[in-house]
């Protein structure tokens, strides 16, 4: 019995210490993120040339208002063209995109990728552009969202980030997936800038140098195309600004297995990614000092927050109630005391009480916390199905085509 107490107390102490390093990593984050950040005015602003572009599969009920709605920014029309890439769309939509003053360029491929959709795309529309803004075939952008990505550019930026939003909080998911995206906003993007690191890419509402974009993209063929763009351009120590003020709207997940589905592949995508650069990050990070890239590198195999909520709300349930009972017998497999699984999960909270927006604290939020236990079973379950995840394409139905007020 005592061989088998000391693996489980291995296995406790080695599940502490990974939810160590995730609770303190968001919380550090999460605090400065509390602090602003703001980019530092340019005197003399060049107007630059962008390509808008809008990969879409099989969007045809909302493709035609994202288009029009791309249209209507605050920015010369002589200096931005809208780019819609339709895959799979039907001829009556095809027929209205045309109507539009846009370019549209049909696509089609055995296994449709967003990557081999941008890739085709930029092979055919040319070199005439000083930076490529990719949104999705559901993004509604407000119109001010070019200009203000104009200035990152000023500030000597190759890419930057602009800040993505939900266009709608319909149901439980929906709103679980809208403060996911805004946690993941204030931790991975503005804390990160405000301690000098750069700010994820999410694979929309992001603008890059597009000569840049486009030789990088090349050598891209996955369906994680952001986040590989992502390492590469900090291995080469280009630092990613965040927009916090360039408003883009997402359509959130409203059903359960979406959501669940959704973070199965981005989890999977992540651990490849993790396994494919850690010693390269590892390399960078002693022999070149790129803490950027490591760190990065790092976020790689950060839980999703529903799962680190759910494992630490477990263990301490489950190690709380034992040391309250007294049960002798189970006591003894704990290694660890419950205060240490309560301050991992004191933290936690507060780190999403900071991160979460206050337009959030509403009777809606009651509905999602609700929604959280059947969301973590979900997940935690999917894992058990994580293989070949990364490489699968899984498209997700659009309908919304307005932006949620603010």
């Amino acid at each position: 019995m005592e061989i088998a107490e000391i693996f489980i107390h291995i296995f406790e102490i080695a599940i502490f210490v990974f939810l160590t390093f995730a609770t303190a990593y968001i919380f550090i984050f999460g605090f400065a993120g509390l602090f602003n950040y703001k980019q530092k005015p340019v005197k003399n602003s060049k107007l630059r040339k962008f390509a808008v572009l809008i990969p879409g599969y099989k969007e045809d009920s909302v493709i035609v208002e994202v288009a029009k709605d791309a249209l209507n920014q605050d920015y010369p029309k002589d200096y931005f063209e809208v780019i819609v890439i339709a895959d799979s769309f039907e001829e009556s939509t095809l027929e209205a995109l045309r109507k539009l003053p846009i370019t549209v360029n049909v696509v089609s491929f055995e296994v449709s990728k967003k990557s081999k959709a941008l890739n085709k795309t930029m092979e055919v529309i040319g070199d005439d552009y000083d930076v490529a803004l990719i949104l999705d075939a559901d993004n509604i952008m407000q119109s001010d969202v070019i200009k203000k990505l104009n200035k990152s550019f000023d500030n000597g930026f190759v890419a930057v980030q602009g800040h993505r939003l939900a266009k709608n909080t319909n149901t439980p998911f929906a709103i679980l997936d809208a403060i996911s995206e805004e946690i993941n906003n204030h931790v991975f993007r503005k804390g990160h800038r405000v301690l000098g690191l750069s700010s994820a890419l999410i694979g929309s509402g992001m603008a890059l140098e597009y000569k840049l974009f486009k030789d990088t993209m090349k050598t891209i063929d996955s369906v994680g195309e952001d986040k590989e763009v992502e390492m590469k351009l900090l291995k080469q120590k280009y630092v990613i600004d965040y927009c916090e003020d360039a408003l883009v709207f997402d359509e959130k997940t409203q059903k359960s297995d979406v959501f669940v589905n959704q973070r199965r592949r981005w989890i999977a995508a992540q651990l490849s990614y993790f396994r494919d650069y850690f010693f390269s990050g590892l390399n960078d990070l002693i022999f070149k000092a790129n803490i950027d890239y490591f760190d990065k590198v790092l976020q790689m195999i950060q839980p999703p927050r529903i799962i680190l909520l759910g494992l630490l709300s477990i263990f301490v349930f489950l190690s709380g109630l034992t040391y309250i009972l007294k049960l002798t017998f189970i006591d003894s497999l704990f290694y660890l005391s419950p205060l240490n699984w309560l301050i991992l999960f004191g933290l936690t909270i507060i780190t999403l009480i900071f991160s979460i927006p206050r337009k959030f604290y509403n009777k809606e939020l009651i509905k999602a916390v609700l929604a959280l236990p059947k969301g973590f079973l979900m997940m935690f379950l999917s894992l058990l199905k994580i293989k070949g995840a990364s490489k699968k394409f899984i498209h997700t139905t659009h309908s919304h085509t307005t932006k949620k007020s603010q």
